[in-house]
């Protein structure tokens, strides 16, 4: 039983008072012996708690899936989830879809964006497509309409103009780059929202595995530029969604 259920059990008269006490002290996470699953997430943060999948065997995930699921989750996320686990889980339960470049198996319907939700996700290069599409899945699977606008590098500055439209109706935008980095300070300069900067490990030696375009990022001179971990689309997608869901009301 959801908190929603429950408050609506309690206002009928099925429920006490008491009853309904005992059952939200308990509730606030499940121990399975390998996990303790975080019932309450949705009520704290919003949004069901999301499940990273690497290092975790199949079983183990596909444990605490059910365990959301059959809790109230009405869409659940694994990030960086290995085939054979995807495997697992669909043959176990339905509504299952494999996202390849992303990562991501997402279990059930995810909500419907608002009519004026728009995350931008932006890339510099091709290669940064799989960290892009990590952040467009999650931000997607959490509610938010994504606008992929790949391959617009400064080395090609022109191509990144062109889409300067579309770039200013985006609620947050989220810029993907490695090499040196550089994307997220001009897209910063062209529009009104937050820009969540996701370095990521492409580039030759001394790019360091992402380091140098992480300390790019970080000493930005756009006063809007936020910056995440090295290929972490995940929380860039999740923070983006965030913003969009609070200033795109329906």
């Amino acid at each position: 039983m959801n908190t929603l259920e429950l408050l609506n059990r309690v206002r009928e008269g099925s429920v006490s008072p008491e009853e309904a006490l005992l059952q939200l002290k308990a509730e606030p996470f499940v121990e399975l012996g390998y996990a303790k699953v975080d019932h309450h997430r949705k009520v704290r943060q919003g949004s069901t708690e999301v499940i990273y999948g690497e290092g975790k065997t199949a079983e183990q995930t596909v444990g605490i899936v059910q365990n959301l699921m059959t809790n109230g989750s009405e869409c659940v996320m694994v990030t960086r989830c290995p085939k054979a686990t995807y495997e697992l889980i669909s043959e176990t339960l339905g509504n299952v879809r494999y996202h390849d470049e992303a990562r991501i198996c997402t279990i059930g319907v995810p909500p419907e964006p608002s009519p004026n939700s728009r995350v931008g996700v932006l890339t510099a290069g091709t290669s940064d497509i799989p960290v892009a599409e990590e952040a467009a899945v999650t931000a997607e699977t959490h509610g938010s309409k994504v606008e992929r606008i790949y391959d617009v590098g400064v080395s090609g500055i022109h191509r990144l103009l062109s889409q300067a439209e579309r770039l200013m109706e985006c609620r947050a935008v989220v810029v993907v780059a490695g090499m040196e980095g550089a994307l997220p300070s001009v897209v910063g300069g062209l529009v009104d929202v937050p820009v969540i900067a996701v370095p990521t490990s492409v580039g030759y030696g001394s790019a360091f595995g992402g380091i140098t375009a992480l300390l790019s990022m970080m000493n930005s001179c756009s006063s809007d530029v936020s910056v995440v971990n090295i290929d972490n689309g995940f929380s860039a997608g999740y923070i983006a969604s965030m913003i969009d869901r609070r200033s795109a009301p329906l």
